[in-house]
């Protein structure tokens, strides 16, 4: 499964990729106005810290205004994916789109039927969004399964995207299910490498090792003779 980063920090965008935990960033105008920088400034610096897709979000509503706003955002770099609303609109311009050789990802997915129209659209990815769905009192990796199946069933290319991934349980989950891709913010990224008994690993053969009194790499001497400077 690939990891995409969720958000438009770009320090975090940074330390994540060069650990070699990103294949891609996603971001969208709430993140954007949360980082308080130039929508195309830091798209751009994003695009630069990582190989993968990047995906950047249209807000036009209707298809023509959104194809013009595509155009500005697909000059930014080569591995911008443009963002679309699973709207009638929206499935119009990804057509459009992908059929110019463009990635597309189609967003705010909340049914599996929703999802099976992206797919015919020619959706690089849909994102169905598990956290909101859940918060409205639906199960969000039902939503994944059913998207999965379907999507198995009539071989569509469309990858599965999971969004508003909220903990490790649910990127433990869609793997398990066979989501394609998930995108969580840096610290649920992060958070994955973490467990009680690692930390406790780690202190108990901190303490011993230096017990032992050595060292891997042996300190160097300091010659009194040499001068300062």
């Amino acid at each position: 499964m690939k990891f995409f980063a969720d958000t438009a920090d770009t320090d975090a965008i940074k330390e994540l990729a060069e650990a070699g935990l990103i294949d891609g960033v996603t971001t969208n105008p709430s993140l954007i106005h949360k980082a308080g920088r130039d929508f195309l400034e830091v798209t751009k610096e994003i695009c630069a810290l990582v190989d993968g897709p990047v995906s950047a979000e249209v807000v036009a509503a209707d298809h023509a205004e959104m194809l013009r706003e595509a155009e500005v955002l697909r000059r930014i770099a080569d591995n911008v994916c443009i963002k679309v609303p699973l709207t009638i609109e929206g499935l119009k311009t990804c057509r459009a789109l992908t059929g110019e050789g463009t990635m597309v990802n189609v967003t705010l997915c909340f049914s599996a039927n929703q999802a099976l129209l992206a797919a015919k659209a020619g959706a690089t990815f849909v994102s169905p969004f598990l956290g909101r769905h859940d918060d409205n009192g639906f199960d969000g990796l039902d939503l994944i399964r059913d998207i999965r199946l379907i999507y198995d069933n009539y071989g569509f290319a469309t990858e599965i995207l999971a969004a508003s991934i909220r903990h490790g349980i649910h990127v433990l989950e869609c793997a398990r299910i066979g989501a394609d891709v998930m995108t969580a913010p840096p610290a649920v990224i992060m958070g994955l490498a973490k467990h009680v008994l690692t930390d406790k690993g780690i202190e108990a053969f901190t303490a011993d090792w230096a017990a032992t009194g050595q060292a891997i790499i042996a300190p160097v001497a300091h010659d009194p003779s040499a001068g300062s400077g």
